[in-house]
């Protein structure tokens, strides 16, 4: 995974609450057996209209937040069923931090899991304060969504603090510890 510290990147909103994840990706996406090339289904009911075409009036293919990498949303994002997938869309769309009300605990960890930063802004006025910039930075480090006019901190567990800052999946991890690994294969074999 690619480190989080200080973070600066175009927004795109899409202010909805309750966003699940089949909106997200739709199930008839989920056929894939890797975690790349989900990005072009991304709320693809919304994305397209009937025909195949772009929808004109859907953010993500207006052409000012085109190469947007922070999405901004409404509350309870990512809720729904558990699909993984949802967080390999984002990302694969190029998304690397999800600012929201709130979010499904599950989806919360695939993300972080996946080396995106999801950021919890529980007040609208401050995530419409926030949207309303095409480029903000995200401090990790800090704690600190900033934009030209305001900072707003942003709570974070310091185990995943520690993982997105430090690049860190669960098998580099589990790699910091090679030695005692390797010395305790030594002792019981």
């Amino acid at each position: 995974m690619e480190p989080i510290n200080i973070f600066n990147g175009k927004t795109v909103p899409l202010l909805n609450d309750n966003i699940d994840t089949d909106q997200i990706i739709p199930k008839v996406f989920l056929k894939r057996i890797t975690k790349t090339g989900f990005g072009p289904f991304l709320f693809d009911e919304w994305r397209y209209l009937e025909d195949g075409s772009e929808n004109p009036d859907f953010n993500l293919n207006k052409q000012e937040y085109k190469g947007a990498s922070i999405l901004i949303s409404g509350d309870n994002f990512g809720c729904g069923s558990s699909r993984e997938h949802a967080a390999w869309a984002l990302k694969d769309f190029g998304f690397l931090i999800i600012i929201a009300g709130s979010f499904s605990d599950i989806f919360y960890m695939n993300c972080t899991k996946n080396g995106m930063l999801p950021i919890a802004i529980e007040n609208k006025n401050d995530r419409e304060a926030i949207a309303q910039h095409s480029d903000i930075i995200i401090d990790l480090p800090n704690q600190e969504v900033i934009t030209p006019e305001a900072k707003y901190h942003f709570e974070i567990d310091s185990t995943w603090k520690n993982k997105l800052v430090n690049g860190l999946d669960d098998i580099a991890i589990t790699l910091t510890y090679e030695d005692q690994i390797n010395e305790y294969e030594k002792m019981h074999n």
